[in-house]
């Protein structure tokens, strides 16, 4: 069995059996982010054998705040399936903790895009995302990680799909090009408290140029953003921790918002 199978395979049982491994890169040095991505396409292969359907891309480590927070210093990216969408019900999302899969799940606000064309990299702009872009929502990604207490570096969580868990999108759309992206402000509440705020810019200048960035990685393997996609394109906030019990509100402030409970 090469590297990809036996990771690829060792991730997938741990999301399964909601469990966590160790430190891929700490067992084995020699992997390389080309090998991450191996593995995580591997993973998924398995996923999609399961009957789940892609249905977007994600980047994430994108904000000087989440970097820090995990000690990842450049951007990871991985794959959205229908079931780690999580629907509103009356305006609310409920995750399921157990049911969902998730081990150690963090939350963070994310400015989700709907594409309604594709885009196919190297070469693309914010511009061509934007114009690519049928609209763009408020939404919470819950990332979690099946590496052993989030000792995670750039091979791990790209190993381990961009650490996604689950995602909520509210269900306010907006014309992307009808807003200053950068300056999209978003505040955050856990538990009815202030937890958080931030803007468009904490994403590589602006969510478009972090879409631009994920479909230039991406094509590079010869992946596409398509038609239909949501894209997530990183925290605009430190992410946070969330039990059961726990409830978060976003606003994304001329937009509108999201709120996640989690049980």
């Amino acid at each position: 069995m090469n590297k990809a199978a036996f990771h690829g395979e060792e991730l997938y049982r741990a999301l399964r059996d909601r469990r966590t491994v160790a430190p891929l890169i700490a067992r084995d040095p020699s992997l390389t982010i080309a090998d991450a991505y191996a593995i995580s396409l591997d993973a998924l292969a398995r996923r999609r054998a399961d009957g789940e359907r892609v249905v977007g891309k994600k980047i994430g480590v994108t904000s000087k705040a989440v970097q820090d927070m995990l000690g990842v210093h450049q951007p990871d990216f991985g794959f959205l399936t229908d079931r780690m969408w999580v629907p509103n019900v009356d305006g609310v999302a409920e995750i399921d903790i157990a049911a969902r899969g998730l081990i150690q799940p963090r939350a963070e606000a994310e400015i989700a895009f709907i594409l309604k064309s594709q885009l196919v990299g190297p070469g693309v702009t914010a511009a061509d995302v934007i114009a690519a872009t049928q609209s763009i929502a408020p939404c919470f990604e819950i990332v979690d990680s099946r590496i052993a207490d989030w000792q995670i570096g750039i091979v791990d969580t790209v190993a381990d799909n961009a650490s996604c868990g689950v995602f909520v999108i509210g269900d306010a759309r907006a014309d992307a090009g009808a807003h200053d992206l950068p300056a999209l402000h978003v505040t955050v509440t856990k538990n009815g408290q202030p937890l958080s705020e931030g803007y468009g810019a904490a994403v590589q200048g602006s969510p478009a140029a972090a879409v631009a960035w994920l479909a230039n990685t991406l094509g590079a393997y010869g992946v596409t953003l398509d038609a239909g996609d949501v894209i997530l394109s990183g925290s605009l906030v430190p992410l946070a921790p969330a039990v059961a019990g726990d409830v978060f509100e976003m606003v994304l402030h001329g937009i509108g918002g999201c709120t996640a409970r989690f049980v």
